[in-house]
């Protein structure tokens, strides 16, 4: 039996509790036990997804949070009001929610602490299973290692290699590598690009695969770079997935 990512995730789940996990590196937000939105400093909210993306303006997102805020409303604020669609916001919020959920469940993020009763502002939008979140946390942290198992790569500044002969890369990376200037880390780059943070890890550890990339100095000595392909295999990783869930979601309903 696997060993569960916050044993006080699943017991507060059991109890169908409400409220917030408050852990160092997140925050998950809870209703009768189900999640209904997580955010971390490691990863964009779901303001700057949309914002970032040109979807909603920022002064859109600005108006929904002074008039809805207040009330935990504003994710039905901007449907409503027709600034989004309901899929256009379902799979934007999942996509947050899963983006900060993995940093917030990551092994050592610090002692973990539950304040009943505490809600987001953003409001509820589509609940999530505890069971879910962990899984497919777990599942994005065997990918990345699967991919490059150098999991400082994550958290450091992204320094580009120079060599004869570069190696192909795909749009999304190359968009990446334009901001990799030796001070940015992963994090600060999927803000800048307006991506959730773990598309942007993927992109960097395929880089770092590849040799484009350099591993931090303190890691032990990478292997040889994978074959080029590598790199350039699944340009989105989790638009297919989130459509997915949420299809899984409705049905359960």
């Amino acid at each position: 039996m696997t060993a569960a990512v916050s044993p006080m995730l699943v017991r507060l789940a059991a109890e169908r509790a409400t409220g917030a996990l408050l852990r160092d590196h997140g925050t998950l937000y809870l209703v009768e036990g189900q999640v209904v939105h997580a955010e971390s400093p490691a990863a964009p909210g779901i303001d700057v997804l949309l914002t970032s993306a040109g979807r909603l303006p920022a002064e859109d997102w600005q108006e929904a949070v002074d008039r809805a805020g207040t009330r935990g409303r504003v994710g039905r604020f901007l449907v409503d009001s027709g600034r989004l669609a309901d899929g256009e916001l379902e799979l934007c919020h999942l996509s947050a929610l899963f983006d900060a959920a993995f940093f917030a469940l990551a092994p050592g993020s610090g002692p973990t602490r539950f304040r009943y009763g505490a809600a987001h502002w953003l409001g509820r939008i589509r609940p999530v299973s505890a069971a879910v979140v962990e899984r497919e946390s777990r599942r994005r942290r065997q990918l990345l290692d699967d991919l490059w198992p150098y999991p400082d790569t994550d958290t450091a500044p992204v320094v580009r290699r120079t060599g004869p002969a570069e190696q192909p890369v795909t749009r999304r990376q190359r968009a990446v590598l334009d901001l990799a200037d030796g001070e940015r880390t992963p994090g600060d780059i999927a803000r800048a690009l307006g991506r959730p943070a773990f598309h942007t890890l993927i992109d960097v550890r395929r880089l770092a695969a590849a040799g484009t990339v350099a591993t931090p100095r303190d890691t032990p000595a990478p292997p040889p770079p994978v074959p080029a392909w590598v790199a350039r295999t699944g340009d989105d990783p989790d638009t297919a997935l989130l459509r997915r869930l949420r299809d899984a979601l409705e049905a359960s309903l």
